[in-house]
Formats: C-alpha cells, structure tokens, sequence
C-alpha cells in the first residue's frame, strides 16, 4: 500500500478507494467531532487491526479446543471478549485512548502467553510474532518517543522468552507438525497484513506531504512570477542583495483608459473592477503573445516593456505591435453595449532605462530613467484611441508601421517636444 494510491482513493481512484473509505467509516465509532483526519485514520487503522486480529483469533480458538488444549484457547478467545468489550466502550465513551492503550497492551502480552501455553517458539508457530506488531503501532499511535517504552518491553519479553524456550519446548502442543506450518504461516501473513495497513498511514503522511510541499512550491512560483519576470524570480531565489540592471536599448509603452477615474465615480464598485479585469486580462494576453514584458499597473494604466530583462533586437517593433492591438482591442470592447465611452491613450519611448527589484515586503520589479518619464509624457499628453510616440521611435520604425507627425507640443518636464502618432501603413 503506497502514499500514492491510498491517496488516489480518497479522490476516488485507484485500488486504496475501499481501505481509505473503510477506516474512515472505522473511525467513526470512536471519533469525536473535534479529532482531526489524520487522528481518524490512525484510530480506524487499530480498529481494522483489532478486527483482524479477532477475526484470525476464531481460527485458533477452534483448533486449539478442537485438539484439546482450552487453555490455549482460551487466551485469543479473552482477546477477543476485550476487543468486543473495548470497542463498545469507544463508541459510547469515545475514549479512544483507553481502547488504544488496552490493545497495545494485549498485543504484547497475550502472545505471549499464548507462546508458553503451546511450548516455545516452534510449537507455538511463532506466535510471538503477534507481539513485534505493539511497537508498530505505538510508533504509528504515539510517534518515536512515546513508543520507545513499547519498543523496550517488547525486546524484554523476547529476551526472556528465549532463556526459557528450551524448558517450554519439553511439553510442546500436540498439534500436527502440518498445522504447526499452516499457523506459521498464518501468524506471518496476519502479522505483515496488519503491520502493512498500520505502517501505510507514514508511508501516505509521507507522500502527501511531498504532494502538498510540491504544490505549494508550484503555486509560489506562479505567484513570484505574476510579480517578477521569469528571469528575475531566478535570480531572486537565488542571488541575495540588490538585483539591478542597466539596458541600453528598450521600448516602454504606458496605456491610460481615457476619463476612467470620472466615469468610476458613477459606476458600481463591481462593474469598476470587472472592466479593469476585463480590459488588462486581454492586454496581458496581448504581451504574452508578443514576448513583451508586464511591468505594472497603476489604478487605470498600464506599462510595459519590450527588450528587457532578456535584451532582442526588435524590442521596438514587438511593442509598436503589441500598442496597435491594445488600441484594437480597446476598440472591440467600446462596441459593446454600454461601452460606447471606452477609448485608451497609448504612449512609447525607447533608449535606456534601470530595471530592478525595490522593496522587502510586497516587492516589485521596476524601471527608472528618462525614457521611462517621457514614455509616461507620451501618454498623458496623448490623444484618446492614439498611439503617440517620440520622434527617435519614429525614426526607428520599420516600413510595417507608420508614423504621421501629430507637431510640436508642450510635454511636462520636457518642453517643447515633436511627437508622432503610430498606425499602421
């Protein structure tokens, strides 16, 4: 029994279905509202052992009164009374912790005893067996500590039971060598069926934590990279101090929903934040696509970068694209009903710019520089449903893309300014 299967049977595959549903359905008869789920499979697996356990007893009852020997029979015949009795009592005290502690205790005496009964280990078909399996479950009942006294009175019991086996091997049973065989057999199988099904509660411990730990890793990562770029989350997992970076050639792109933050002040909060949602989600899919880089967004703007943090030769291109098809989409969602009002401002700038991670908590990759302010002026100085841009970017435009002057005009921080607006030719 595997971490793996038993936990496909809790989803409902695999061959672990039936036993994980059945300890659960155990445990319920000792459980108490407050036990956890990892408590309720470790008390239905003693239930289900215990059950074994007073299942295979009958076998020996039966053929120990059968060949004459009552007192034999007697000792798993009292192990089953108690288990009976014992879990009765769990289901109407819930004291699952008497039951525990009285079935480890006669795991290990009641063996035993059952061993000097029948005549030592050979003739007892090593009954003793059934004794190895009370640090077992102590260790899967308690954990490591409290199991050591277990542990401890076991080994006792083993040792003096080997001082006296020659003495006890005079008067062995008088069971047929065949059932002497068949019993040892039978004491080994029930032994590691029992073991098996007690053990296999670390084995899924085990393999859950692995699948939890895996998961949690993996949804970090998409968290760490909704943040940073993929290159830059590497490194920041790896690399401790400052992460900085000079580029000398990159395209920034701000867009601004036009009139946004008035037309807000008369929509429902919901209808604001699921037009943002709706608006960014597709410009993210827009820069996936064309391999540019997320940067920010900043109440109803949004910046991006093309040749950055990995550099390529055609970072402007790539952003003049990928501004044509914001400006595009902009344009679909405006035609549907009640949107007629939606238009976007689009500004670029290229040369060289400072990217790096500021912060410590609720960190962010960022660029600084003048090419970012003037990308920034392009915008807020823009036009709505334009693309305005600078005239380096319009000198460095392909023949894919045109460039009509818009003229000179007055930027914030800049002065006078001759700027173009990008469309297709």
């Amino acid at each position: 029994m595997t971490g793996s299967w038993l936990q496909a049977g809790v989803h409902g595959r695999g061959p672990g279905r039936a036993i994980v549903r059945g300890l659960e359905r155990l445990a319920d008869i000792g459980a108490r509202p407050e036990d956890t789920h990892d408590e309720r499979l470790r008390q239905g697996t003693l239930i289900f052992s215990s059950l074994l356990i007073t299942a295979i007893s009958t076998i020996w009852v039966t053929t120990y009164l059968a060949y004459g020997d009552p007192v034999s029979a007697a000792i798993p015949g009292f192990y089953q009374v108690i288990t009976v009795i014992g879990l009765a009592v769990l289901a109407r005290t819930r004291r699952f912790s008497t039951f525990r502690n009285t079935q480890l205790l006669a795991f290990l005496v009641l063996p035993a005893l059952l061993h000097v009964s029948l005549g030592g280990f050979v003739a007892s078909s090593a009954m003793i067996l059934w004794a190895m399996f009370t640090p077992l479950a102590a260790l899967a009942l308690l954990g490591i500590r409290r199991s050591v006294p277990w542990l401890a009175a076991f080994f006792v019991e083993l040792a003096a039971l080997a001082l006296v086996d020659s003495r006890l091997a005079q008067s062995p049973s008088a069971l047929p060598p065949g059932f002497v065989v068949t019993f040892l057999v039978l004491n080994i199988a029930g032994v590691m069926v029992s073991a098996y099904v007690m053990l296999s509660y670390f084995v899924e411990q085990r393999e859950r934590a692995h699948r939890d730990l895996r998961a949690e890793r993996e949804r970090s990562e998409r968290l760490l990279l909704n943040v940073l770029p993929e290159p830059i989350a590497e490194r920041l997992k790896t690399e401790p101090g400052v992460i900085a970076e000079h580029y000398d050639a990159v395209s920034v792109l701000f867009a601004d929903i036009v009139g946004f933050t008035a037309r807000s002040a008369v929509m429902a909060a919901v209808d604001v934040v699921k037009l943002l949602d709706q608006v960014f989600s597709a410009f993210d899919r827009i820069a996936d696509a064309e391999g540019v880089e997320k940067i920010k967004t900043i109440g109803d703007a949004y910046m991006l970068v093309g040749g950055l943090p990995k550099p390529r030769p055609d970072h402007l291109a790539a952003v003049a694209r990928t501004a044509l098809a914001l400006r595009d989409e902009v344009a679909r969602i405006a035609a549907q009903p009640g949107q007629d009002w939606l238009a976007v401002r689009i500004g670029i700038d290229s040369g060289p710019v400072v990217a790096g991670v500021i912060g410590r908590r609720k960190f962010i990759y960022d660029l600084w520089g003048d090419t970012v302010n003037t990308a920034s002026r392009m915008e807020s100085h823009g036009l709505p449903g334009e693309i305005q841009v600078t005239g380096r970017v319009a000198a460095a435009l392909g023949p894919e893309f045109a460039a009509r002057p818009r003229g000179t005009i007055e930027v914030k921080g800049k002065g006078p300014m001759q700027t173009f607006l990008l469309d297709r030719p």
